[in-house]
């Protein structure tokens, strides 16, 4: 059987964020939460500008001139040519920050059996199938506030990640794909990304 580590998507989302001046400072869960709500704000804010990213544009994009110019420098060109600020892109960055938040308070996703998952996020993609893409984003956004008090917090955290992932199933994004372009864009980006906080 498959296996899916997103403790590991965790620490290194969270020691990219660390090594880039995220956590400087001691911050509340929701400060993080208001960041991840931001990223979710910007996918609909994508979908309304129809930007969707360019797999193809960007493989080849990538793949000119490798004698020539640095791989990191034709990453980064590519993939700020065909991938940021995309519906894709915004849907990765959000998965990111809860992955950053969960390593920042020690939460556990395990290792989960691949089966296991793909069923949980089959049920998150079926949830989205007669909501629109607006909707889907403030059902996930509204999970905090809807669990308070029934769940704990890392439930929360993982419930949200799962709901963003059936998202991106339901509209056809390979979202793990795209959290690993991610995480390479991020790790070469200036302290703080070149942000207050």
């Amino acid at each position: 059987m498959n296996k899916i580590n997103l403790n590991k998507l965790r620490d290194k989302s969270y020691k990219t964020a660390y090594d880039h001046g995220f956590h400087d400072k001691d911050l509340s869960n929701e400060h993080y939460l208001c960041l991840v709500i931001s990223e979710l704000m910007e996918a609909v804010e994508a979908d309304r500008k129809s930007k969707k990213s360019n797999r193809l544009k960007f493989e080849k994009e990538f793949s000119k001139y490798p004698a020539l110019v640095e791989e990191s420098k034709r990453f980064k060109c590519a993939f700020e040519k065909f991938i940021k600020d995309t519906v894709e892109d915004e849907l990765a960055d959000a998965v990111i920050r809860l992955f950053d938040l969960a390593g920042a308070r020690n939460i556990s996703f395990g290792i989960a059996v691949k089966d296991i998952v793909d069923d949980c996020i089959d049920d998150m993609a079926e949830s989205c199938k007669d909501e629109t893409f607006t909707e889907s984003i403030y059902a996930i956004s509204t999970l905090p506030v809807r669990y308070s008090g029934l769940y704990d917090f890392p439930t929360v955290i993982n419930d949200m990640v799962l709901s963003i992932f059936g998202l991106a199933k339901h509209i056809g994004i390979n979202l793990f794909w795209h959290i690993d372009q991610k995480m390479k864009y991020n790790e070469l980006r200036e302290k703080r990304h070149g942000k207050k906080y």
